[in-house]
């Protein structure tokens, strides 16, 4: 079941689907495990497993941290493609990989493509590849039923979201707010705004990141979005508050 299907097939019973996020291998492979037991268990719907790069230029300084952090213990672009192998046999929610497009072109678009197929993936997320320049990229991925997840901005004009939106398949990531991942976005018109403005130039799924964090959050974007996604809260209390704090976060945001 492709991406778009998937979250059609979800959204019959859930008014607003989550989308979460871990570094792989950070603080290690074995927490990863045990924060992805818990999504699970709170009825996550997808997880991006980042493959950690030295530049993660669309993340902010928590993420930057884990992705340093992750890469002096010396993970692999073939160990987080062995995890994401484990984790989309293991658990209901689907998986995604997001990245950086160095690590796409290093190994060659056509044997990413496959392998990522090969692990389970549904799709990508490469905030640093413009459409112009993903144009390969994206025939090989229709060709193996695999989404490229296109980002929308506030920043756009209608013209360039008419183009991101030619590009989408799957579902769209609209970024909430300008910036990098992980401070506070104030939920309110112009979140709405810029949904509106993405529905105009695609009919795919829509979810909003850049700074969701309560329970207020997604009561707010109910009605209006499709997904929220969630990241630098969750990655947050795990490092404050370890399994039980993340416990009690996921079960209060989907309440």
């Amino acid at each position: 079941m492709g991406l778009e299907a998937f979250i059609a097939e979800r959204k019959k019973s859930k008014e607003l689907l989550v989308m979460a996020h871990v570094v792989c291998g950070y603080p290690s492979f074995e927490e990863n495990l045990q924060e992805l037991e818990i999504m699970a268990e709170a009825g996550v719907d997808l997880v991006e497993l980042q493959f950690p790069f030295s530049e993660p230029s669309a993340d902010g300084p928590l993420f930057v941290r884990a992705n340093e952090q992750s890469l002096k213990a010396g993970t692999t672009v073939d160990q987080c493609f062995d995890f994401m192998r484990q984790v989309s046999a293991r658990f209901p929610f689907k998986v995604l990989m997001m990245g950086y497009y160095n690590t796409v072109f290093k190994m060659g678009e056509d044997v990413f493509v496959q392998r990522l197929k090969e692990a389970g993936g549904v799709g990508y997320i490469l905030p640093d590849l413009p459409v112009e320049e993903a144009e390969n990229l994206h025939a090989l991925s229709a060709e193996a039923d695999v989404e490229p997840v296109i980002l929308m901005t506030p920043t756009s004009s209608d013209k360039r979201l008419a183009q991101l939106g030619a590009a989408s398949r799957g579902m769209v990531y609209a970024v909430a707010r300008k910036g990098v991942t992980g401070s506070k976005t104030d939920m309110g018109d112009d979140v709405v705004a810029l949904i509106d403005r993405c529905r105009q130039h695609t009919d795919v799924p829509i979810g909003v990141g850049f700074g969701i964090s309560s329970k207020a959050d997604m009561d707010f974007l109910k009605g209006s979005a499709d997904l929220a996604i969630v990241g630098t809260a969750a990655l947050k209390i795990w490092e404050q508050s370890g399994a039980e704090g993340l416990r009690g976060f996921f079960a209060e945001l989907m309440a």
